[in-house]
């Protein structure tokens, strides 16, 4: 039982290293995105949100997770990256 739980871990490891990795390409755009932007307004575009919310509970299940769940993390994600981008987007704005 210990051996497969190891196993398990190592594998959820795993993908935590993977999606750090994503989480920072991710970030790299969001930062790019904001140089974009015009206002405060822009960067929390709250249609976008609920267009991803909702792409993203399809992904969900067609991969056989939970929407419920997908969403949740989703939008905590978001919610952090809405909160680099307005960091992002005043800092351009003082030059």
């Amino acid at each position: 039982m210990d051996a497969d739980l190891t196993e398990v871990r190592r594998a959820i490891d795993a993908i935590d290293a993977e999606v750090v990795q994503r989480l920072a390409a991710r970030e790299r755009l969001v930062r790019r995105a904001a140089a974009l932007k015009t206002d405060e307004q822009a960067v929390r575009a709250p249609a976008r949100v609920e267009e991803v919310i909702a792409k993203v509970r399809g992904l969900a299940v067609a991969a056989g997770g939970s929407p419920e769940v997908v969403e949740r993390v989703y939008r905590a994600m978001i919610r952090a990256f809405i909160d680099l981008e307005l960091a992002e987007h005043r800092d351009l704005a003082d030059g």
